[in-house]
């Protein structure tokens, strides 16, 4: 009706509203309060927290309204939730997170205010919340991250090029290398320049074809050319040079490769295995037709090295070409243990290569000392080691001289089917070697042949001369020749066969071991005779004569036989030895030898001293008148001939107990050797009526007549049953 009155009305109501009941009064006063608000007062509203009228006021009148505040935007940015937050406005509120790259220490998405904030940087690069290709290196910043060629790489042209998604190839640069001083070779010229060709024209996408390349070039090497030249030593140097630059060209191609494995065989049998992956633990191996490894992984990354850790092999027949003939040194403990297994001094050892050169690399370049030790298996041809040779795994040792091949940190821990295992404690290029070992003593091996090749024939004719000249015949005569056929017999078994070629003890070896025993037992025995006929000749000249001959035969042949028939029975693995097909020295074996031929020495020695003194007394009483020059001579030469016949000579081998006393060795092998000489010198040509029937014999020979040498045997038979004299009886 009258509208203009409408806000007096409700003027006078609400004053009538305020005199009345407080319950009432609230009640009126929120129904006139706008939305988000309450009431404060009886005439005022007031928003709720968060909010605010379009006045900037927070108390409202009945017909304002209440806004949503952005705490977000309030003073400067960030002063809400503070430093590398970030606000988010909600009505009536706000929370803040952490910016990308950033987050709460408690692991929390969300906080309320400044106070609150714990926000720190996240490190993608060493989370693993990185994105960046294999080919870069991950660089952390605040609150982000980059992906940056690694040293030597440079972005790929034409890939994506942003921080998170860049994409590299390798800088590859090979190492300069130039021939060794004093060398010149225009084929390792022409090889080095294919190699600096390869590295200008290089791309990471066509690394396995620079590869092959490489290896290619390398094969080049092996045909006919100026190599061939080389002296020795140059050609340890260059191969000494050309090995350690194969590795680092190797090494930095196989980094360019994507992984995991790549493997490739040349049409000369070269062949280049690589294994490419992230570093780590647990044992890896990696193999190819010429040689095996198995290495704990961790060994293979190098100091500071970030990338992908590599591991090769390489293996190449054109370097076994340049280190042919080369030497091997052999270190402190192999060398005495191979004295030990010799018995006898070894000087070096000269190789044949049986298999390929093997390059083993890693990204480590620290290599020389690795704990645990790195296990190879190496295959090559097929050979059986002689005597004095063995099958063993070297590395290549250069040095400014040349170089040598060496077993130092290297063992072999066996071998099979034409391979061979072994454990080393370094890296290098390896290779399976038949070492051939200088053992032997050369003067003293020619010394022994020749001086055994004249015993032989001086043998041979003292036992003819004992069969045919009859003027001497008699048990003395039977004594002489049959230590004479002992000789020749153990010397020639000697000579032919004491070497154990095949390096194992089979029925050949123990047969010639056992009768070199029996040989020399019984020349021992029939020296033994030796002495007992001396004895009777001159200490019972004129009380009968000395053994018959069944006796000399049971004595001479007898005991030996025995000796030996015992020894068989009990141990018969104790003939032949690895090295030679003797007795073995194990459980004193060699003592059924050294025993009897002790007391047979001692013995003779014995007899040699009663000997000698009787025919000191002898000659005074056969002939007080000779001349005392005369006795002299004819007794130095009895004691020589006592001496040198009845085997006093073997006191320098039972006093040979290091094989590498020089002075013993060479007087036991001189004397010894020469036995044979010594009794034709003695008993043929020292004897008078030897030398008679030489000289008739010589005569007849030349055309003499026969009747000449008729009547002079005639004549010497007659004169057989007399008693010699010293002098006539080869003394």
């Amino acid at each position: 009706m009258f509208p203009e009155l409408l806000p007096t009305a409700l003027c006078v109501l609400l004053i009538l509203l305020e005199d009345g009941p407080q319950s009432t009064r609230a009640s009126a006063c929120s129904q006139k309060c706008p939305t988000d608000s309450s009431c404060v007062s009886g005439t005022a509203c007031r928003c709720n927290p968060g909010l605010k009228s379009p006045s900037g006021e927070i108390n409202v009148n009945p017909w304002e309204t209440c806004e949503d505040i952005d705490e977000c935007e309030q003073g400067k940015p960030g002063t809400a939730c503070g430093k590398a937050a970030e606000c988010h406005n909600t009505k009536g509120s706000y929370y803040c997170t952490c910016y990308s790259g950033f987050r709460l220490v408690s692991g929390a998405t969300r906080f309320s205010n400044a106070s609150e904030n714990t926000c720190q940087d996240v490190n993608e690069c060493t989370s693993g919340q990185h994105s960046c290709h294999n080919s870069t290196q991950c660089h952390n910043t605040e609150g982000r991250y980059e992906c940056r060629c690694r040293p030597g790489w440079k972005p790929v042209p034409g890939s994506p090029n942003g921080p998170n998604n860049t994409v590299c190839e390798q800088e590859i640069s090979f190492p300069t290398w130039t021939l060794p001083p004093g060398i010149k070779s225009q084929t390792l010229s022409n090889f080095f320049e294919k190699v600096q060709e390869l590295s200008r024209d290089f791309k990471s996408a066509s690394a396995q074809d620079t590869i092959q390349k490489f290896i290619t070039s390398l094969d080049e090497l092996e045909a006919p050319g100026d190599l061939e030249a080389l002296a020795l030593p140059d050609r340890y140097r260059m191969a000494t040079h050309l090995l350690s630059y194969l590795e680092e060209v190797l090494r930095t191609l196989a980094k360019t490769l994507p992984g995991p494995s790549f493997t490739y065989l040349s049409s000369l049998d070269t062949e280049l295995s690589l294994m490419i992956q992230e570093q780590g633990n647990g044992i890896v191996t990696l193999g190819q037709s010429h040689a095996r490894m198995k290495l704990n992984w961790t060994q293979a990354a190098g100091v500071g090295d970030s990338g992908p850790t590599v591991a090769g092999i390489f293996s190449s027949r054109t370097m076994r070409t340049l280190l042919v003939n080369a030497s091997v040194e052999l270190d402190t403990e192999k060398k005495e243990q191979l004295e030990k297994i010799h018995e006898s001094s070894v000087k070096g050892a000269q190789s044949t290569i049986l298999s390929t050169v093997n390059t083993v690399f890693l990204s480590n370049k620290n290599t020389e000392k690795l704990d645990p030790s790195v296990t190879f298996s190496f295959s090559h041809h097929p050979a059986k080691p002689k005597s004095r040779e063995e099958l063993i795994c070297a590395f290549w040792k250069g040095n400014d001289s040349g170089g040598y091949w060496s077993t130092t940190g290297c063992e072999k821990q066996g071998s099979s089917n034409n391979s061979i295992i072994c454990k080393c404690s370094h890296l290098s290029s390896f290779a399976v070697l038949m070492a051939h070992y200088d053992v032997e003593d050369l003067k003293l091996a020619l010394i022994t042949k020749v001086g055994l090749a004249l015993s032989l024939v001086c043998l041979l004719l003292c036992i003819l001369t004992f069969l045919l000249v009859r003027p001497i015949q008699g048990s003395r005569t039977t004594v002489h020749l049959h230590l004479c056929i002992c000789l020749f017999l153990g010397s020639a078994i000697f000579l032919a066969g004491i070497e154990n070629e095949g390096g194992q003890v089979g029925l050949r070896c123990r047969l010639v071991a056992g009768l070199l025993h029996y040989c020399f037992l019984a020349a021992f025995c029939w020296m033994s005779l030796e002495g007992l006929e001396l004895y009777f000749l001159v200490v019972r000249v004129f009380q009968g004569q000395g053994l018959s001959k069944p006796w000399l035969y049971l004595i001479g042949y007898g005991v030996p036989f025995l000796i030996v028939a015992i020894s068989a029975a009990v141990w018969s693995e104790g003939y032949g030895r690895v090295i030679y097909c003797w007795l073995e020295t194990a459980r004193g074996f060699l003592w059924s030898f050294l025993g009897p031929v002790t007391f047979i020495i001692l013995c003779n020695a014995v007899i040699f001293v009663i000997t000698v003194w009787k025919l000191t007394q002898k000659f005074n009483d056969i002939n007080p008148d000779m001349k005392k020059l005369k006795k002299a001579r004819v007794l130095t030469i009895t004691a020589i001939a006592q001496l040198l016949v009845l085997g006093c000579t073997w006191v320098f081998g039972l006093f040979l107990f290091n094989p590498r006393s020089h002075v013993l060795a060479y007087a036991f092998t001189i004397l010894n050797c020469l036995q044979g000489f010594f009794l034709f010198l003695l008993h043929c040509l020292l004897n008078k009526k030897v030398r008679e029937e030489y000289h008739k014999w010589a005569r007849m020979v030349t055309g003499n007549k026969y009747s000449d040498f008729a009547t002079s045997t005639s004549s010497s038979s007659q004169n057989q049953t007399r008693v010699l004299r010293p002098s006539e009886s080869g003394m």
